[in-house]
């Protein structure tokens, strides 16, 4: 597969300047095939490599395109290939004709993800550094980008590697004395050390599980449920902090039948705000549904929203508190009592409820977007979520934190291990373990199914 030279198209439709990118053994031969140099007697084959070379796309004497090709040379080159950028024009028929001339000459097309794959297969980068590149991508906040630019430059792949060289030095001592076990005086691993060595390991590999769920937070949006009664004003208030109409408003009971979901950055935080059926009785079989599926959001929820019409609070309290109530447990809950126009007195809608003091609440006008800004930073300072840096090193990918899980759990056993003084031959097996699934990370021990599953989801071009 990597004998192949492969294209695709770099950049995204309609721009002004388009990016096609070709690597590969014959990945300047091919483009040398259809670019002919401006500067007589130039030849793109015997060019420096990171130069960039003005010319013509061709296709016999009919000419397509003017561009600039930059070049670059095995192994210094992103994939680790020879490989050519052809810029042009961002004409979405220019584009597509350049392609079709490479394919032409023995091209073929890219799979997504393939250039970044190569990158990895050429060891260019390691594995989490390579699905840290879709996250840059896909980084949408300040945060995002902090820490796939933190992960892509290695931090997370440096502490990686120094547990597993302080593991690795670990189990080589326990196994030089199983090479001597008939000399029971020998003792090459002090236990003492070995028990700190064993501390000190867990403690970094608990730190990294346990910053999963800011990554997960940072990367993919905390989840934020509006639940509440029909006609509360869930689905305005949706629109408002989406500044969109997504969902729609009705004074019609009911209107909202399933989940809708999207997400906003609020002061550098993204949060993902779920908008839900209005809980009420019904005998709507469709309704009946989307309710259910509000209770279920309602669980996966950090931050709930529970949206109360103001000129009838003690009546939606009183219908709703037993069913909200006990699934906000270990929630972040925040009454928001809409309508707050409606009512002379807003300041006291929420003086007498019967509600524990930590409950915060507000009143504000979804129609009206009166105190939003105020809602937004109740949302913000509920979330509560640490300062970024680019030195930070903190897990937000699934794959990474299940195989940190795997290996906190097998040096665990080592510690018990050793303070059950077992033998040494148990104790080597649980540290191989957990060298086994720290390589997992970085793709030194990862099958192709993982690869295929990681690459596919890149875009094309990358």
């Amino acid at each position: 597969m990597n004998q192949d030279t492969i294209c695709a198209i770099a950049t995204a439709q309609g721009g002004a300047i388009g990016c096609i990118r070709v690597s590969g053994p014959k990945a300047i031969e091919i483009t040398s095939l259809i670019f002919t140099p401006a500067s007589p007697g130039k030849i793109l084959e015997e060019s420096k490599p990171y130069t960039l070379t003005f010319g013509r796309i061709h296709e016999e004497e009919t000419i397509i395109d003017e561009v600039l090709v930059s070049l670059f040379r095995a192994p210094h080159s992103y994939t680790g290939e020879n490989s050519t950028e052809i810029t042009c024009h961002g004409s979405g028929y220019i584009m597509q004709k350049i392609l079709q001339l490479l394919i032409k000459k023995g091209c073929r097309m890219a799979q997504p993800g393939e250039y970044t794959q190569r990158a990895f297969l050429n060891g260019k980068m390691d594995l989490s550094q390579a699905e840290a590149v879709a996250d840059l991508i896909a980084s949408s906040s300040a945060s995002t980008h902090r820490l796939a630019m933190n992960q892509m430059r290695g931090a997370f792949s440096k502490e990686l590697t120094a547990l597993r060289n302080q593991l690795l030095h670990f189990t080589s001592l326990i196994e030089l004395e199983l090479d001597f076990s008939d000399h029971e005086e020998l003792e090459f691993a002090d236990r003492s050390e070995l028990c700190q060595l064993a501390d000190g390991i867990e403690r970094v590999i608990s730190r990294l599980v346990h910053s999963f769920s800011v990554g997960n937070a940072i990367k993919n949006g905390i989840p934020v449920a509006i639940i509440g009664e029909t006609n509360a004003g869930k689905s305005t208030l949706l629109n408002t902090l989406l500044n969109e109409e997504k969902a729609i408003v009705s004074d019609i009971h009911g209107t909202t039948r399933d989940v809708i979901e999207d997400t906003v950055n609020i002061g550098g935080i993204t949060f993902r705000f779920i908008d839900t059926a209005g809980i009420r009785e019904t005998s709507d079989t469709i309704e009946s549904i989307g309710i259910e599926r509000t209770f279920q959001k309602l669980e996966q929820a950090e931050i709930v929203l529970w949206m109360i019409d103001a000129t009838d609070t003690a009546s939606q309290i009183s219908q709703l508190s037993l069913q909200i109530l006990p699934r906000c447990k270990g929630k972040q809950l925040i009454l928001v009592f809409n309508k707050a126009d409606l009512v002379e007195k807003p300041s006291d809608i929420s003086s007498t409820l019967p509600f524990p003091e930590k409950i915060q609440s507000i009143a504000i006008s979804a129609k009206k977007q009166t105190n939003i800004d105020a809602l937004k930073q109740m949302l913000v300072s509920t979330a509560n979520l640490p300062i970024v840096t680019q030195n930070d090193v903190i897990v937000t990918n699934l794959r990474h934190y299940e195989a940190l899980t795997h290996a906190l759990e097998a040096i665990q056993r080592v510690q018990q291990g050793l303070t059950d003084n077992l033998s040494g031959d148990f104790i080597s097996q649980d540290i191989r373990e957990c060298i086994f699934h720290l390589s997992d990370i970085a793709g030194e021990v990862t099958n192709d199914m993982v690869l295929k599953n990681i690459f596919e989801n890149f875009c094309i071009g990358k």
